[in-house]
């Protein structure tokens, strides 16, 4: 390598080469930001829907879920389109790929609501819990097991890059 050559050649225009897992692991770090960020939608809006109606259990909860899933969902491709995964593909493919997103999501939604539904609905409050708090680690549960499939599925079938 000449080094004379490296001196004058500014930072910025240097490529850097990374490792295709250096690559993964960015790319699942800006994953887990955007996954925060609409988790915390998640859970506001269903934390709001709790308060109003008081359930904490069984297929209304289910239902509740579904909805502030859903909502985080949009937003959460917009964001993972953008910046996580960087896609630039144009309008008319667009649709095609919002679809694609929506079934992956709605079976992390499945998955979601299963482990949310299954935990506060068969397993009693431990420790002492209310049952709202109790709700809400069983959605932080919940919420682990959907983002490992979201992932996968966003990575390797939506934003295939």
């Amino acid at each position: 390598m000449n080094t004379e050559a490296t001196k004058r050649t500014p930072l910025s225009q240097m490529v850097i080469h990374r490792s295709p897992l250096a690559k993964l692991i960015k790319q699942f770090t800006k994953f887990v930001i955007v996954g925060g960020i609409n988790t915390g939608i998640d859970f506001f809006i269903l934390n709001s829907l709790i308060y109003i109606t008081g359930i904490t259990s069984g297929i209304e909860l289910f239902a509740l879920n579904s909805l502030s899933f859903s909502i985080a969902v949009v937003n959460s491709y917009f964001m993972n389109k953008r910046w996580t995964f960087q896609d630039r593909m144009k309008t008319e493919q667009e649709s095609v790929k919002f679809s694609e997103f929506f079934i992956i999501s709605v079976v992390g939604l499945v998955i979601n609501g299963l482990v949310l539904t299954g935990i506060t609905t068969y397993i009693p409050a431990l420790f002492g819990l209310s049952a709202v708090l109790w709700t809400n680690i069983a959605k932080l549960m919940a919420t682990g097991f959907s983002l490992i499939w979201n992932f996968i599925g966003y990575k390797f079938f939506i934003f295939k890059s």
